[in-house]
């Protein structure tokens, strides 16, 4: 067996993939079951997405403490901790909590989470294996979100508890994977725990990564990726009713099945095409998505939105993947791993709170799904597209 090959599945990394999947596949089953608990308890459609804003909001709260709580232990043992977390979330909807409490603690435990389970695989693979590592990280993640979705959105339609019940067996094996991982050594040890300075440090590592031109492409161009997915995937539980006139908890969760499929695939392609020396053959990609959004919005069929669903996947997996390896590598070799995905946690995070507080205050003034879907399209091709250009113009200057 080559290197490459050893290095891609090795013990370390399938025990991680595991993980991940487990994980996310709880991450996006709860949701789905926890915005049919809103539904059941009868709460306003503008707090859907106030949830997903709550969850958010730990991301950014925690972000300064998290990327160095991850460098400074194990990553492995990180994501069990973290995992832990979010199993005690899952168990307190379970048993009747109020469902924002009980998914603010699961966001706590994905911000703790997030900068391990990115920051180990530049500790488990280097070079150009890196990008792989994160298309085989993504592509596990997205076989996560389509089964997870599915199972949350069918489960509640069928039975609420046994969908909540099916979120805290998902976290308990993440948990068990996660002691698979071999222990491996620290990152960056003996570093202060004082809060003020820990603070200090990582926006001295904000700084820093948003200073050097391609860390701060890769963080853009994520940052209004993801900020854009979550808000789709709440755009999605508004629109089928309006377009498709179905009203059942499952057909959201297919739709976002579709993408996830679509990522899949994107995300393969990315791994085999695209290298950290090529990253800007991403951008096209990147202003498709959006016009295919404003496609999408305007369909009345239910094929033709999920064939456009499996279009934007492949165009969103094809975009990310060497976003995310471009930044680990150059974070690894500055700010260290962990706070390098902290910092790029707090930029997509913002860009997700910002963007579902527009869409919350849009759906509350009673702006039509259909021309919110449209107006979000055209406004997240015109970003990419920006972005490519300022992109160019700098690599114009570096020569």
């Amino acid at each position: 067996m080559s290197k490459t090959r050893e290095s891609l599945f090795s013990r370390s990394m399938l025990a991680v993939i595991a993980a991940q999947f487990f994980s996310a596949f709880g991450d996006n089953a709860l949701l789905f079951a926890t915005l049919a608990v809103l539904k059941q308890q009868v709460y306003p459609d503008w707090s859907q997405p106030v949830l997903q804003m709550v969850f958010v909001a730990t991301y950014i709260i925690l972000a300064p403490f998290v990327g160095q709580v991850a460098d400074s232990f194990a990553k492995g043992r990180v994501m069990m901790f973290a995992n832990g977390l979010k199993l005690l979330g899952a168990l307190a909807i379970c048993f009747g909590f109020n469902p924002f409490i009980g998914y603010s603690l699961v966001g706590v435990g994905a911000a703790a989470y997030s900068p391990a389970k990115y920051g180990i695989l530049g500790e488990i693979t280097g070079g150009e294996t890196l990008v792989k590592a994160n298309g085989l990280m993504e592509s596990s993640t997205i076989a996560a979100i389509l089964i997870g979705s599915i199972a949350g959105g069918v489960l509640a339609d069928w039975n609420l508890l046994a969908a909540l019940i099916a979120c805290v067996v998902a976290y308990g094996l993440a948990v068990a994977a996660n002691l698979l991982i071999p222990k491996l050594a620290a990152a960056r040890p003996g570093q202060t725990w004082h809060p003020v300075q820990m603070s200090a440090s990582f926006f001295r590592a904000c700084r820093l990564l948003w200073r050097d031109g391609e860390t701060r492409f890769s963080l853009v161009g994520t940052s209004l990726f993801w900020g854009a997915g979550v808000t789709l995937r709440f755009l999605l539980v508004l629109w089928v009713p309006v377009a498709l006139g179905i009203t059942d908890n499952k057909t959201p969760t297919l739709l976002n099945a579709m993408v996830a499929i679509g990522i899949v695939v994107g995300a393969i392609a990315a791994a085999k095409i695209v290298t950290l020396k090529t990253v800007g053959r991403c951008m096209p990609a990147g202003v498709l998505i959006g016009v295919a959004v404003v496609f999408f919005s305007l369909q009345h069929t239910a094929a033709g939105a999920y064939a456009l669903l499996v279009i934007i996947g492949m165009l969103g997996g094809f975009f990310v993947v060497p976003l995310n390896a471009l930044l680990q590598m150059r974070g690894k070799e500055s700010v260290g791993a962990g706070n390098a995905i902290a910092v790029q946690n707090l930029g997509e995070n913002s860009a997700m709170l910002l963007m579902l507080g527009i869409y919350s205050v849009a759906i509350k003034l009673g702006a039509p799904p259909v021309a919110t879907g449209v107006g979000f399209g055209a406004l997240f091709a015109l970003a990419i597209a920006v972005l490519w250009g300022w992109q160019l113009a700098q690599k114009r200057r570096q020569i």
